[in-house]
């Protein structure tokens, strides 16, 4: 995550934006008399939304939590898709 201040958010505003797009990675606003901010980009933004959805349901949490822990062991198996 890349830190700024509000100085030079505001003075490089394209910039800012181009580089949270293009590395999608977030940005903090350092605000010297105010809370922080935080700069992303819509895409980002979207896929944090839809990660907290399909973790609110317990179930499919532990489902989900469980297939990324066995992928990350090696265990995962690639299936192909059926054609209709």
């Amino acid at each position: 995550m890349h830190v700024i201040s509000f100085t030079q958010a505001r003075s490089e505003f394209k910039g800012v934006i181009d580089r949270v797009v293009a590395d999608c990675d977030a940005t903090l606003i350092h605000r010297r008399d105010g809370e922080n901010a935080v700069l992303l980009a819509e895409s980002t933004y979207n896929s944090m939304l839809e990660t907290l959805h399909l973790l609110q349901a317990p179930a499919n949490a532990r489902r989900l939590l469980a297939a990324v822990a066995q992928d990350r062991k090696g265990a995962a198996q690639v299936r192909s898709l059926i054609e209709e």
